[in-house]
């Protein structure tokens, strides 16, 4: 049995209410430090456990980020106002808790503690090649913006692992519907019609369940893969717009819209490397196939979406 503390800011969330219970599972004592913005649900079977711990704070106080760090041996960072909507309604919040949050974390944890941090592919921006980690970060919406300037407090201190997420999606204790996959799912099993702006824009997508994995990864190999950034998802699943909307009708019927005037606000167009996580030892292995098939069997008996617009 493992006798090494993890602690997981933010691990009330869409990842860490999967990370959570998976370190637990795998024999870590975990610390959790949250703000609850979005309640406690998806965590309450943990502290079921004696290897679980909770403290209530904000990432933004020194003083909350000191105590929850002590006597840990690993930080994974997730706390942050994450997604584009949320930022662009809380432009002033979302900074603070995205970069300032993060600097924080840097300064208060102690030198000798890995710090594992949850950033995002969105730092591109909208690249013509192909994203590799040594490119030149232009990100285009503020919450990119905020994820770069946190990454750079990281790299500043040392001692850290840095993943630049494909986007998320898939069931967690803390549902997300804002994300893209989930929410062409919901539309398509709930309201049986889906418009499609930009059908050409590729992006690429990972499972929340693969997204834990990882950050497992990064702890037990943390000596391998520190003081790198990787990006983390699937090359299989550079998709466009267009395949996954197709790909959930071959799934549950719905009346599907391709619309050619129009645009998304939160404009990403891009394709991604993963090779240098893969080199590293670490794949994913959830299919998109599987994670729609999950949603879909999810959303026939679905009936909170509010609670989960993380809006």
């Amino acid at each position: 049995m493992k006798s090494e503390r993890v602690l997981v800011t933010g691990g009330a969330g869409y990842v860490g209410s999967v990370l959570v219970p998976y370190l637990l599972a795998s024999g870590y004592q975990v610390r959790v430090l949250d703000s609850l913005m979005h309640g406690i649900g998806g965590l309450l079977e943990q502290f079921n456990s004696d290897d679980f711990e909770f403290v209530k704070g904000d990432v933004r106080d020194a003083s909350a980020v000191k105590k929850a760090a002590e006597d840990v041996d690993y930080v994974v960072h997730l706390a942050a106002m994450v997604g584009y909507p949320i930022c662009k309604q809380n432009p002033d919040e979302a900074m603070a808790v995205n970069a300032g949050g993060t600097q924080v974390v840097a300064s208060e944890v102690p030198k000798k503690v890995p710090i594992i941090f949850a950033s995002t592919g969105s730092c591109y921006g909208n690249l013509e090649e192909v994203c590799k980690e040594d490119l030149p970060l232009q990100p285009k919406t503020l919450y990119a913006k905020s994820k770069m300037l946190a990454e750079q407090h990281l790299q500043k201190r040392g001692n850290f692992v840095i993943y630049r997420f494909a986007t998320g999606y898939g069931i967690s204790p803390r549902l997300r519907l804002d994300l893209m996959i989930n929410d062409f799912v919901y539309k398509a099993v709930k309201e049986k019609n889906l418009v499609v702006y930009e059908r050409q824009f590729q992006r690429t997508f990972i499972h929340v369940c693969d997204m834990a994995r990882a950050f497992y990864y990064a702890v037990e190999s943390f000596d391998r893969v520190k003081d790198e950034v990787y990006n983390v998802g699937s090359e299989g699943m550079n998709l466009t717009k267009e395949y996954i909307a197709r790909l959930i009708r071959e799934k549950t019927p719905y009346y599907l819209h391709f619309a050619d005037f129009g645009k998304d606000e939160d404009v990403r167009n891009y394709e991604v490397s993963y090779a240098k996580i893969n080199n590293a030892g670490w794949e994913t292995i959830i299919s998109l196939e599987r994670g729609v098939e999950q949603l879909i069997k999810l959303f026939r008996v679905f009936e909170m979406p509010k609670m989960y617009s993380n809006v």
